[in-house]
C-alpha cells in the first residue's frame, strides 16, 4: 500500500474546520467521547475497531472509565494524512456530537 502524504499545515487547518469535534496539529488529531458508562465506552471502542479495520488504519485509544480518548496520526507519513481525516469522519458518523 502506498504511503499517504503528510498534510500541509494549511490543508490540516482547512480539514479541521470541517471536523469540529477534533483538534490537533500536524503531529496528530484528537477527540474524546464521553459515554454513559464503562460498558458503553468499551462497546464504542469495539465499533471504532471495526471501522479502523476496514480502513487498515488504527487509532491510539485510551479508555478511562466512561471516556474514550482517541488520537489519529499516520506514523508512516510522519504526521496527519488524509487517512486520519477519513477515520475521523467515520468515527464522527458513529458518534456525532
Amino acid at each position: 500500500m502506498a504511503r499517504p502524504p503528510r498534510l500541509s499545515p494549511d490543508e490540516l487547518s482547512a480539514a479541521l474546520a470541517g471536523l469540529p469535534l477534533w483538534s490537533g496539529d500536524g503531529d496528530g488529531i484528537r477527540r474524546s467521547i464521553e459515554l454513559p458508562g464503562f460498558p458503553d465506552a468499551v462497546a464504542a471502542l469495539v465499533r471504532i475497531a471495526f471501522v479502523a479495520e476496514q480502513l487498515d488504519h488504527h487509532p491510539d485509544a485510551d479508555l478511562r472509565w466512561r471516556t474514550l480518548h482517541l488520537s489519529l496520526v499516520s506514523h508512516s507519513a510522519g504526521g496527519v494524512s488524509e487517512l486520519d481525516l477519513e477515520l475521523a469522519r467515520r468515527i464522527d458518523g458513529l458518534f456525532p456530537a
